[in-house]
């Protein structure tokens, strides 16, 4: 059209196919590469110097008219968006920028203090250096977003010029380092003959000296790798680079490192509302938050879900959330236009070595969040130490993420391994992965919470298996690190009818349930144990299983009536099988669950019974826990004064004991001890013996944060009963602290006691006593 400006990459074209030319033969008839043909028709480049425009020009056979029309567009149109010095030549910005703003503030103040300092602070003013930050993260984490947003921002701080170099990092034959040295020298305005006159070996001695005497702003964009990067990284100066990669580029010295992973789940449902529209976002805002989740929090991911519903204004929030909640379609809906996430993906994925993309494939295989490398091992027999290098290679690529001792796949990266896995694996190699995990995982998870069994403790010394469980606190936290983990593998062994293997895993962790009592999945673990027992015959396993479950029942869901049948089903196993032990718990269980609910004649009944058959069966951990049982129950029936006598011969009893009883079996009973024992005080009005008590149970809880956390709850409504109000906040305080392992009932209650606090008049000076 007469009048409109046309880039010179398009005219190049127009002209080329004028002529029907090929890339090629354009690039035969002209002597200019196919690449370079290819890049400038494509903008990807600087429009071209003179001779150039020549040779292109002739190869195309054009006429005078034309040949003007072309070299006047490489006049006009020299680096269009590469045209920098002086002025700002970055591409259009996301108007909606959302989120980052920790990060996008780090480097907004590393660009000030490059400025006032001369680099970024970190030596004498004039002789620190140029400022470089490499901005590493997943496929579509909005690294090259963020750069240019943060490079607009502190552009004027760079008055010889800002450049944004596209490295091409991704592309089959990205761009070297000569040919990007020389792209950005004539960016800033090299003359040709200063180019000339120095030759192809000058230009990076030219390149450092001009960037060491002019403030500039650099955004190395999409960059492969070091080899690439270092030739373009200025070694001295007052400029600064920014650097965007889905690797780490652990190898560069000298350089910050901005990792960035998902948005947080606000600032991810605020970009998706800022696409769709507040009124649309408003109208079903649970529904905003799902598709958000289901996009994995991912910045690339919630933009192609945004635009898809901008562009269908007659779609529902909650129609995309329903679709995307299919996995086996989530990728194939995330995709809008020419923008695909799973394109994203596959970039980086076709990068990776045959071994590392074997075990990235097969990491779609890990049912829970993360995996530790010995867990890894098993899904491709590989030797532990070479499994952690093959993992640090994938957390270097930008496809997994890590903490340093645990390995995640964002979720969008883990249905695309899936996809690779369906596509380049055998359904029968991938079951096989799938069998050797689960198999390690169970046996890991048996010999570990042997620990904690009176019988067994630590491993056998032939027991080989990649994880250090040489004390009790190390299986623990394998147990709840992979939890998730070996609790899927142990559903799919019940559901593949391995009943044995099922009530072996149950049994090895009956004893360690206490410690982790809140993690929500006991319930589950033991009856799916008390069904395997049932479908193997034996009545002494069914009934060892069916008391775990009452536990399970009355302790952690508070079923009590559940819990009842549950035990009486275990005693009528246990006298099939003619065992004491397994008798007494369950009379122990039917104890437990009828002082919950208030019926304290039947729960002496079964108290005094149990205590009974433990001292007939030998069994002193069993006894001991019928002596707590009474004493308890002297308390709820407001004896208190009797029940701290029974407790005193109850701690004797543990003293003489010894080392028949397991250690941590007597260090919960004496948590629960001190506990009950204080409840006992305050009937009795001693408040400071009640604390006391408390304080002590609290010194042996430190390893159990779900008991402390009920305990600080207790100790809360003690002091509070005591008119101690500044102490008692402390407390219901600590008990909010505790974490995720904490018991989440005492947890409400403690910030509803917070709460009621806060809004009660000030104390009185003298409330702050211990």
């Amino acid at each position: 059209m007469a009048g409109e400006q046309v880039t010179f990459g398009t005219l190049l074209r127009e002209l080329r196919l004028a002529a029907s030319l090929t890339i090629e033969g354009l690039a035969e008839t002209s002597g200019v590469s196919v690449r370079g043909i290819g890049d400038l028709e494509r903008g990807r480049r600087a429009a071209p110097q003179r001779r150039t425009v020549a040779a292109l020009a002739d190869g195309l056979g054009l006429g005078d008219a034309e040949r003007e029309r072309l070299l006047a567009a490489a006049r006009t149109g020299r680096v269009p968006g590469y045209s920098p010095a002086g002025v700002r030549s970055f591409p259009r910005g996301i108007d909606d920028f959302i989120g980052r703003e920790h990060e996008f503030k780090q480097l907004v103040d590393l660009a000030q203090r490059a400025a006032v300092d001369g680099g970024d602070g970190d030596g004498p003013r004039g002789h620190a250096g140029p400022t470089v930050v490499v901005i590493s993260g997943p496929p579509g984490a909005g690294k090259t977003t963020l750069a240019l947003q943060a490079a607009q921002e502190v552009a004027g701080a760079f008055p010889h010029g800002q450049l944004v170099v596209d490295l091409r990092g991704m592309a089959d034959e990205p761009a070297g380092p000569a040919e990007l040295v020389l792209g950005v020298l004539k960016a800033l305005q090299v003359a040709d003959r200063d180019l000339a006159r120095v030759g192809p070996e000058g230009h990076p001695e030219l390149y450092r000296h001009l960037l060491a005497d002019q403030r500039c702003l650099l955004v190395l964009d999409n960059a492969r790798d070091e080899a690439q990067v270092r030739p373009l990284l200025p070694s001295a100066g007052t400029g600064m680079v920014l650097v965007t990669s889905r690797r780490m580029l652990t190898g560069l010295d000298s350089v910050r490192r901005l990792p960035l992973g998902e948005l947080g789940p606000q600032e991810a449902t605020t970009l998706l509302a800022g696409l769709v529209g507040a009124d649309r976002a408003a109208a079903d805002p649970a529904a905003l938050a799902e598709v958000a989740e289901l996009c994995g929090h991912l910045p690339l991911a919630l933009r192609v879900a945004g635009n898809w519903l901008a562009t269908r204004t007659g779609w529902s929030v909650r129609r995309l959330a329903d679709r995307l909640a299919r996995e086996d379609r989530r990728l194939n809906v995330l995709s809008a236009g020419d923008v695909h996430v799973s394109a994203a993906f596959e970039l980086s994925y076709q990068q990776l070595t045959t071994t590392a993309a074997r075990l990235f494939r097969r990491l779609a295989l890990v049912p829970g969040t993360d995996t530790s490398p010995a867990a890894a091992a098993r899904l491709v027999g590989q030797d532990l130490f070479d499994t952690e290098d093959t993992l640090e290679e994938l957390v270097e690529t930008g496809l997994l993420g890590s903490n340093g001792t645990r390995y995640r796949l964002h979720d969008l990266l883990r249905l695309y391994a899936r996809t690779r896995l369906t596509a380049e694996e055998s359904a029968a190699d991938a079951d096989a992965a799938r069998a050797a995990l689960h198999s390690w995982l169970l046996e890991t998870a048996t010999v570990a919470g042997r620990w904690y069994e009176p019988d067994y403790g630590a491993p056998p010394a032939d027991w080989a298996g990649d994880v250090d469980l040489s004390s009790a606190d190390l299986a623990r936290a394998w147990l709840q690190a992979e939890g998730d983990n070996w609790l899927a593998a142990y559903r799919t062994a019940a559901a593949n009818g391995d009943h044995t293997t099922v009530v072996e895993v149950a049994e090895a962790l009956h004893w360690f349930s206490d410690q982790w009592i809140f993690w929500g999945h006991w319930t589950e673990v033991f009856g799916t144990a008390a069904r395997s027992a049932q479908a193997l015959g034996d009545p002494l396993v069914e009934a060892t299983q069916l008391n775990y479950h009452a536990w399970a029942l009355s302790m952690i869901d508070g079923r009590h009536q559940d819990s009842l049948e549950r035990a009486a089903q275990a005693l009528a196993a246990a006298e099939r099988a003619q065992d004491l032990d397994q008798q007494a718990w369950a009379h122990t269980y039917q104890y437990s669950a009828y002082r919950r609910i208030g019926d304290f004649d039947r729960s002496m009944e079964h108290t005094l019974r149990a205590t009974e058959l433990f001292e007939a069966g030998g069994d002193l951990n069993g006894a001991l826990q019928a002596r707590f049982a009474l004493s308890a129950l002297l308390v709820e029936t407001d004896r208190p004064a009797e029940a701290l006598t029974r407790f005193a011969e109850t701690f004797a009893f543990i003293e003489e004991s010894g080392d028949r009883i397991a250690p941590h079996v007597a260090r919960f009973s004496l948590i629960q001890m001190h506990t009950t024992s204080s409840m006992a005080h305050r009937r009795l009005g001693e408040w400071d013996s009640a604390v006391d008590h408390l304080r002590t149970a609290l010194e042996l809880s430190r390893d159990n944060p779900g008991i402390a956390s009920r305990t600080f709850n207790i100790l809360g409504h003690t002091l509070l009963q005591a008119g101690r109000s500044g102490p008692a906040r402390e407390a219901f305080l600590s008990c909010v602290a505790v974490g995720p392992e904490a018991d989440p009932s005492g947890v409400a209650d403690a910030r509803e006691q917070l709460a009621l606090l806060d809004a009660a008049p000030e104390p009185s000076p003298g409330d702050s006593s211990p």
